[in-house]
């Protein structure tokens, strides 16, 4: 049964701040669902961030496959408008499709060991895709019979 999804952007956050924040959780894996797992904040690129978590004894997992489009990210900013309700229909495509699904599952089976942190830049989860990547992993698991998870913003 699935146990915890947590909710993390590292926009103000140093990797130090970050790592601690995970630490409190207790969180076991990092999904991060950044299309390209670059940044050019200092320790939010794959290889460091990577490295970072795994000296703190939390795992690292690379999903692209449930990453936004840079061409659809504006949207975002604006929820509850008719560009953000664009931006999260056309999201919801890309979380139809096969990869998607079987990166969701991946979400879904890591947080049966232990709480995951579902992971991209903004700090404001409403303001981000991982919203929707987190409601689509919740799906999954009603869908399993297994009980709606209450996801914590970290």
């Amino acid at each position: 049964m699935a146990s915890d999804l947590l909710s993390v952007g590292y926009e103000g956050l140093s990797i130090d701040a970050l790592v601690s924040r995970l630490r409190i959780h207790g969180a076991t894996v990092l999904a991060d669902v950044r299309l390209n797992a670059i940044s050019r904040k200092q320790g939010f690129s794959k290889r460091a961030l990577a490295a970072a978590l795994a000296d703190a004894g939390i795992e690292y997992l690379h999903l692209p496959q449930l990453g936004n489009p840079k061409d659809n990210r504006a949207g975002y900013g604006e929820p509850g408008t008719a560009a953000g309700d664009g931006s999260r229909d056309a999201f919801r495509a890309t979380l139809s499709t096969p990869e998607a699904q079987d990166a969701l599952r991946r979400i879904s089976a890591a947080s049966e060991s232990g709480p995951v942190a579902v992971f991209c830049y903004e700090a404001d989860e409403t303001c981000c895709h991982r919203q929707q990547v987190l409601d689509a992993v919740r799906l999954l698991s009603t869908d399993s019979a297994v009980p709606e998870l209450a996801g914590a913003q970290v």
